[in-house]
């Protein structure tokens, strides 16, 4: 039996969908009940029978800091994708990012050892892996991680994550991580996803930022991690993007196939700068949340390129052009705004 951790989330839910489909016995863990109806919804996208689709799933309530209902879910596990993960970029949310993304992943690690799983795979994210000081040269998954760069609490957990990961390979267990770039795929539209961007971009946005990143399509990552978990390769990490695109390309594309407007004014590193400054201050002096941090403002204006050549490799595996990418999370978008309440 297959174990997904966080399968109510973006990777987890259009995962299931394919090990589903392709007639796998699968349990999936959840945390609110309420996330099931995402699960459904991303199904109904791609079958009409999705609740039957749905109903095949056992799902098992469960915290991945709650070792009593995790050791539930493992019962009878043999394979494991771990999903699950907190995604904030918020600094004050860092002691929440620990407990979710580095302990949480040491208990799935544990208790993958402790039942005798035959593979994990991780999902992980780009965000943690290292920098080149060349921004034109390509960051593969050999470039170190720098713990004295000026990183994201987000960045920080995941890596930490890693290492319990590579912990666990040094016991016995045979795992794989991915590194997925900015992942698209429909039906999580609010929150920090990616679907967000789609959002905004549809709802109006005034400045585009000039920063290059690496974007993959869901498909592709599911895809990726199902044939890792069937190939003999072990211990290895991955870093899946199919482009590495600029985010103004980025908000063009999406504003073409969405019919808005496109952004026409830059927002140049210092404003970007007093930007997440004022939202600091808003937080210490009103409380509110933070939107903007001092990182993720600097890494809209840094030009970061990825190699995927590791994983084209292993698998022989092509990847969706972005340019398809954007127009099918686009128009699935625009049917979620048709539809009936």
């Amino acid at each position: 039996m297959i174990l997904v951790t966080g399968g109510t989330g973006l990777v987890g839910s259009h995962l299931l969908y394919k090990l589903i489909k392709e007639n796998n016995t699968v349990r999936a863990t959840y945390r609110r009940d309420k996330t099931l109806q995402r699960v459904k919804h991303v199904f109904s996208y791609f079958s009409a029978d999705y609740e039957l689709l749905f109903n095949k799933i056992e799902w098992v309530k469960a915290d991945i800091n709650n070792i009593p209902q995790l050791q539930l879910a493992f019962k009878n596990i043999t394979y494991v994708y771990h999903c699950a993960a907190f995604v904030s970029f918020e600094p004050d949310k860092y002691k929440t990012l620990r407990k979710i993304n580095i302990e949480g992943t040491a208990n799935i690690v544990n208790l993958s050892i402790s039942n005798g799983v035959k593979k994990l795979c991780y999902v992980s994210s780009i965000a943690a892996i290292g920098h080149k000081s060349n921004h034109n040269d390509l960051i593969d998954e050999n470039t170190n991680w720098n713990p004295e760069e000026d990183n994201s609490v987000y960045a920080i957990t995941k890596y930490g994550a890693e290492l319990e990961v590579w912990r666990g390979t040094q016991e016995g267990l045979d795992a794989v991580i991915v590194n997925p770039g900015i992942i698209l795929g429909g039906g999580y539209w609010n929150g920090g996803s990616s679907g967000s961007i789609f959002k905004k971009i549809y709802n109006g946005m005034s400045y585009y930022v000039t920063g290059v990143a690496g974007y993959v399509d869901v498909w592709d990552v599911v895809e990726c991690m199902v044939q890792l978990m069937n190939d003999p390769v072990f211990n290895e990490k991955f870093i899946l993007i199919s482009e590495n695109l600029s985010f103004k390309d980025f908000q063009i594309k999406a504003a073409n196939i969405l019919n808005v407007k496109a952004p026409k004014k830059e927002a140049k590193p210092w404003l970007l700068g007093l930007a997440w400054r004022l939202d600091w201050l808003n937080h210490k002096v009103f409380g509110r949340r933070r939107n903007l941090s001092k990182q993720a403002a600097k890494s809209m204006c840094t030009v970061t390129k990825y190699n995927n050549g590791k994983i084209k490799n292993i698998l022989n595996f092509e990847f969706k052009t972005i340019d398809k990418s954007i127009e099918e999370v686009g128009n699935l978008y625009l049917k979620d705004l048709n539809r009936p309440n």
